[in-house]
């Protein structure tokens, strides 16, 4: 049996500076396990967001309702509640049109 060199056994030891996980390195991620979220709950929270775009589908594109959906779905996770997040989109569009991406 052909002995491997200790630093490709064990690779974390070629960068001692490392901590592992390597999450703890930055502070926006917790240093602790996320509690349990049932899907009742995360469904409870984007029913709104859905039955809007579900509206929304209707008098407009599929792929413009989806857009919106994200969107507001992205600002409600980073705190935003649907009314702000909402607003917020609505705000971003012109004419009924998002600002074409670069890239």
């Amino acid at each position: 049996m052909h002995q491997y060199p200790m630093y490709m056994q064990y690779p974390y030891m070629m960068y001692p500076y490392m901590q592992y996980p390597l999450y703890t390195q930055y502070p926006q991620y917790p240093q602790y396990p996320m509690p349990m979220m049932s899907p009742q709950y995360l469904l409870n929270k984007l029913n709104p967001v859905i039955y809007y775009g579900l509206g929304e589908a209707e008098v407009t594109s599929v792929q413009h309702a989806l857009t919106e959906v994200a969107l507001i779905s992205y600002l409600m996770g980073m705190g935003y509640d649907f009314h702000s997040a909402r607003a917020l989109v609505e705000q971003w569009e012109i004419n009924e049109v998002f600002p074409k991406s670069k890239g």
